[in-house]
């Protein structure tokens, strides 16, 4: 019996349509394969030259620790590194004006009031208010989450409320960060519906040597503004027991925390410009500020100097891509996002142009590849470029992106990325004292120039530019 005239015409469309689809794998795949010997120099080039990129870390940190919009050392910070990257040669070197936020910690402390007087380890919430010089002395008052202090909302007023908020680290450290930021962010206004007179919130991350972390918060405005700061695991487990135990607690708390009027600062721009098409651009960066209380180097000092060495590993080889490479170092990510923002509205004629925003601020730690926002075509197309890694191991891409910064692009469509690294270690030291630079290993950090000079090489020198999804992008982005 011969086939139905219908069955061989399907059978003829599919077997066309077949056969493009495999014909444009075939060609994506063969696009690029031409890379591999490019991204086998740049890797091999970025794990020999690792020492160099651990140093120029070392004396960002070491000279300008705590760089916290409107500081001081955030100024000295930005002229040297808009002064090393002339140095270096790049193309198009030069600041472009931010006003960010300008918040000051002043002095603080924090003791349980009793027989015997116990310090406790505190660090203010940028954006706090103070205390006044007397400071406040209350009883406290412990619960685990929201839900117990609205359960126990009659007995708040006139009381310092903490919150013991565990960081399961056995769990994703991403996931639970963002569990906790609920309570650094809006864990005082919640507090102060109910007439608490202050906050403590224990830290977000593993308890770890009594060593508190700071980070942003935000008041509503249907609540007083009452001071909060940061307390340390080992020291919220103590007042939880304390009060299991039935035990009265008293707290005396004094911040001279205060915000000043908003202060100048800058965006820091590098670029190498495209040899075919300049006008289309890919972005990578990190941010340059940091808290007060930190020396940045995993959040971010890391992040600028991988990507800002990935630009030195592609023009020290002498590769130059059909599209400009923008090195982007932003303001003003810790506490306002003022540089991520401000950059958007400062290319807001350009986002059509803007080929792929890559941004590293989840520490330079093993890479394991990249997390990923755009069209499926474009991920297909990202995919492709990964597996050029395969020799640091840096081959994945999932969609759990995270960057704070490149994130208002996303806004006009732009495909966003970030490295994807295993950030187990990460929030042990984040928005801390001991965020130096000795806990940065030089090869991990190598690995992750390679991964970024690989991707933004590659994006930027492709014949076609990623394809752009049809939606607004940049969900996901962490709160600092």
């Amino acid at each position: 019996m011969l086939p139905d005239k219908k069955v061989i015409f399907l059978a003829a469309a599919l077997e066309l349509a077949l056969g493009a689809f495999l014909s444009r794998v075939m060609a994506q795949d063969s696009s690029i394969a031409q890379y591999r010997q490019a991204a086998d120099r740049i890797i091999a080039e970025s794990l020999a030259d690792g020492q160099t990129a651990w140093n120029r870390l070392a004396e960002l940190t070491d000279r300008f620790p705590g760089r916290l919009s409107g500081s001081q050392n955030l100024n000295y910070a930005i002229a040297w590194v808009t002064e090393k990257l002339k140095q270096d040669g790049f193309d198009n070197v030069h600041t472009e004006k931010v006003m960010v936020p300008h918040w000051v910690r002043n002095s603080e402390s924090a003791e349980i009031v009793g027989d015997v007087v116990q310090p406790l380890a505190i660090a203010g919430l940028g954006g706090s208010v103070g205390t006044g010089p007397d400071g406040i002395q209350a009883e406290a008052i412990v619960v685990r989450n929201f839900d117990e202090l609205d359960a126990q909302g009659s007995r708040v007023k006139g009381k310092i409320v903490v919150y013991n908020v565990i960081f399961h680290q056995n769990d994703d450290p991403l996931g639970e960060y963002r569990q906790g930021t609920r309570y650094r962010g809006s864990g005082a206004s919640h507090a102060a519906k109910y007439g608490a007179v202050a906050a403590l919130v224990r830290s977000i991350g593993p308890t770890a040597h009594r060593t508190p972390h700071t980070g942003g918060m935000r008041y509503s405005n249907d609540a007083p503004q009452i001071p909060v700061a940061s307390n340390s695991g080992e020291d919220a487990d103590k007042l939880q027991r304390m009060q299991d135990r039935g035990q009265p607690i008293t707290i005396r708390l004094k911040m001279g925390a205060e915000t000043l009027p908003d202060a100048e600062s800058a965006n820091v721009i590098a670029e190498i410009r495209g040899r075919e098409h300049p006008e289309q651009v890919v972005v990578i960066g990190g941010h340059l500020d940091s808290w007060d209380i930190a020396p940045g180097a995993m959040d971010d000092g890391g992040g600028d100097i991988a990507t800002w060495e990935a630009l030195r590993m592609i023009k020290k080889l002498n590769l130059v891509p059909r599209r400009t490479i923008r090195l982007v170092l932003f303001t003003n990510e810790e506490n306002g996002t003022r540089g991520g923002q401000g950059y958007r509205q400062q290319h807001a004629a350009e986002m059509q142009n803007h080929v792929l925003a890559l941004e590293s601020d989840m520490g330079v730690l093993p890479v394991r590849g990249f997390g990923f926002q755009g069209s499926k075509e474009a991920t297909d197309v990202i995919r492709q470029i990964a597996s050029l890694l395969g020799s640091i191991g840096a081959t994945g891409v999932n969609d759990k992106f995270d960057g704070a910064d490149v994130n208002p692009m996303g806004r006009d469509n732009v495909p966003l990325i970030a490295l994807d690294v295993d950030d187990y270690r990460y929030f042990y030291i984040h928005h801390t004292t001991a965020d130096t630079v000795d806990k940065i290993d030089p090869g991990e950090l190598a690995h992750c120039i390679a991964a970024t000079a690989v991707m933004a090489y590659v994006a930027a020198d492709l014949p076609q530019p990623l394809p752009r999804s049809s939606q607004p992008l940049g969900r996901g982005a962490r709160q600092n």
